[in-house]
Order: C-alpha cells, then structure tokens, then sequence
C-alpha cells in the first residue's frame, strides 16, 4: 500500500471512530507535535505556566473530534502536519491572550483550569476514546438537522460534489455550511479554547 493510500486509509478510520487508528496517529504525529508545541511556547513565562503535553492533548482531541465530523480534507501527511502546527500555535496564542487579558502573573494554571472543555480533560486519561464519543454525540446531538445530514454523508465518504449533486446545492457553499455549524457548537463546548 502506498503512502498517500495508507494516510488516506488512517484517515478514513479515524472518521469512522477507530481507536486504533486513533492511537497509530498519536504514535506517529504526536513527537512532531509536541516539539512544535514546545518551540510555541517561547519565553520563561509560557514554559512555566503550561505544559506542552497538555497543549499537545488539547490539540489532539480537537482534531479528533472536527476529523470524526469530516471537517479537514488532508490529502497527505505534510498535510495533516500544517494543520497540528496552526492548531498548536492557536492554542498556545489563546492561552497566552487569555492569560494576559485574566491579569495572571506567575503563577502555575493548569490547562483544565483555563479552559471548561471537556475534551482536554478527558483527553489526559485512559477513557479518552470513550470521552471523545460522547463529546462527538453531543457535537451531533446540537448540529442543526440538515448539518447531520451532511455530517453523515462526509463520513460514509461521500465528495462535497456527490453531497451536493444530491442535495441540489453548490460543494464549497455545503462545506461552509457544515463547517460553521461545527465551528459554532465548538464554540459552545469550549473546544478551541
């Protein structure tokens, strides 16, 4: 099997919720991660009030939950790498910005206590697929009727342009459509915090 069909093929089972697909991404990706994440947090301040597994965590389990719900088109490893790099700086800038805009000085916050979502605390533990099922049930329970409908077509692996030969309606218009919708009860749920 080829690289690219490899890739592709770990990235079908994450959307379909493998958790061993899940766990072979977290062995290969998140070394590179965590080193990404370390280079991000520049100067004494940010090292000392975060760390970077649980940056790397939070990072994780939002690609987690917005690949289950078919949001990325990654067509390769270099790919998949790009997004965690923009994801990882977000992260550590939202975390700095809010830091600041909170007036906390010195001392150590831990990542649970800056952020309500319940996916960087379940992300540290052992029932962290399980945590992600529910968070991803949740995501689906609040999505708009016609979203889910998108949301089910993208992980039985159907192309935006077959979505929307179906649905009557324009490939980018429907993938905007799915992807505020996500965004908005992302949001809600504090996952990108």
């Amino acid at each position: 099997m080829t690289t690219d069909a490899s890739f592709a093929d770990l990235l079908r089972r994450i959307r379909a919720g493998d958790a061993a697909a899940a766990e072979e991404l977290v062995q290969r990706y998140e070394p590179v991660l965590r080193r990404m994440v370390h280079v991000r947090l520049v100067g004494d301040r940010l090292r000392r009030l975060f760390d970077s597994e649980d940056i790397c965590q939070s990072v994780l389990a939002s690609f987690f939950v917005r690949a289950a719900l078919g949001q990325y088109e990654l067509s390769e490893p270099d790919d998949l790498l790009k997004l965690l790099a923009i994801m990882a700086r977000n992260k550590v800038v939202n975390k700095a910005r809010r830091m600041d805009l909170n007036g906390q000085g010195g001392e150590r916050v831990s990542l649970a206590e800056l952020s309500n979502s319940a996916v960087t605390a379940a992300s540290a533990g052992p029932s962290r697929h399980a945590a992600l099922k529910d968070l991803l049930h949740e995501v689906r329970r609040r999505l708009p009727r016609e979203e889910n409908r998108l949301l089910d077509l993208r992980q039985q692996g159907v192309a935006w342009a077959d979505i929307a030969l179906e649905i009557g309606d324009n490939p980018d218009a429907l993938r905007k459509r799915l992807n505020r919708a996500v965004d908005l009860v992302a949001q809600e749920l504090g996952l990108d915090d």
